[in-house]
């Protein structure tokens, strides 16, 4: 069996170091915004570029806390992608601003740069792309046109943790950048967890004011908030792994290369824009013979998964939107064409010359 993600083998590798470091957490008896959390948070700014990090419980939360912290509500509109995990629309609602799609660029399926400015509105407040599968959205553009109409842009970085767009790291560009530790992400914790990235001071302090029930502590409340706080258990193990995260990014480019280089007369395989650095938490074909293919894989006792079968916008609990089907022909596409195949460090050349014969074989 070949799986999606293989983490009990990324655990065999740094076991020693992670043992190591869960027993000094539990012997301080100190597992809330303690020293490994702000070590991590240190550690992340300087690594993406901003002057701030804020640690949080999920990269849903990040998302949300962001969209809050930047005066983003009820009446807003926020520029986004239809072909995205929920939570990216879900974290929007949550503010009480509305999600506005925009199709995608079928090559990288980031959001069209080009077709953002026909969706602003005097109602527009806000651009959120999102670096999908760990290739960077047209942050040049995006920045452009966010400057001429006086947008925020919040970066949905799940999964982009390291990927760069003209040598700056995702996270760096907008007024804020958000990511996820969920433990399948390139950087991922033994549970969920998230990350804040920004520069402006006052933006940062209103995020952890949230993220701790409205309050920098003392049980005196400047806001209501939420409880979304990083303990020091994921963020001690986080920083195990941050050690190894442009090792691993490596890994998955080479990996990424292996998969290029037996399927591009076949499939149609991930692209990399002139000026991206991708990551490569997904390595996601697309066929016509999708279906087919993924079914062949199984039989062989190969995992994949189809990120995402259907589009936000035409997402049952988003139907109160009131987009219908066809209103974004490229996201719709992509839902029934996209495949994505084992990714990890630890996945070694021999088993991705084993699923690249399987497919070459099928189609």
């Amino acid at each position: 069996m070949i799986p999606m993600v293989d983490l009990k083998s990324q655990f065999y590798a740094i076991k020693k170091d992670v043992i190591r470091t869960v027993t000094e957490i539990l012997e301080s008896s100190h597992y809330i915004l303690g020293e490994k959390v702000s070590e991590l948070e240190k550690k992340v700014s300087v690594y993406i570029g901003t002057k701030h990090a804020i640690a949080v419980a999920s990269g849903t939360d990040a998302l949300h806390l962001a969209i809050d912290a930047l005066d983003i509500g009820p009446g807003d509109e926020v520029l986004t992608t239809p072909f995205t995990f929920f939570a990216t629309a879900e974290a929007i609602l949550y503010t009480g601003a509305t999600p506005v799609f925009v199709d995608i660029d079928p090559d990288t399926f980031n959001m069209d740069a080009g077709q953002i400015k026909s969706h602003i509105t005097e109602k527009t407040k806000a651009i959120l792309p999102v670096h999908l599968f760990g290739h960077p959205a047209n942050m040049d553009e995006i920045m452009k046109i966010a400057r001429k109409y006086k947008l925020k842009v919040i970066e949905d970085c799940a999964q982009s943790f390291g990927a760069e767009f003209n040598r700056k790291k995702t996270g760096s560009f907008g007024d804020a950048g958000c990511f996820s530790f969920y433990p399948s992400k390139n950087l991922g914790a033994y549970g969920d967890g998230g990350m804040i990235t920004i520069n402006k001071a006052s933006s940062a302090e209103i995020i952890k004011q949230l993220r701790n029930h409205g309050s920098r502590g003392s049980y005196r409340h400047k806001r209501v908030g939420f409880n979304s706080r990083l303990d020091e258990l994921q963020a001690g193990i986080l920083l195990v792994k941050f050690k190894y995260i442009d090792e691993y990014n490596k890994k998955r480019r080479e990996n990424a290369s292996i998969y290029t280089e037996l399927l591009s007369n076949f499939v149609q395989c991930p692209v990399e824009k002139q000026g991206s650095f991708h990551v490569y938490h997904q390595y996601t074909i697309r066929s016509k013979k999708r279906d087919i293919i993924q079914e062949r894989l199984k039989e062989h006792g190969v995992s994949s998964v189809v990120y995402y079968p259907v589009p936000l916008h035409l997402q049952e609990a988003l139907k109160f939107l009131g987009y219908q089907k066809g209103d974004f022909p490229e996201a719709e596409k992509a839902a029934k064409e996209v495949l994505s195949l084992p990714m990890y460090p630890e996945l070694n050349s021999r088993d991705i010359k084993k699923i690249a014969r399987i497919i070459k074989t099928t189609v």
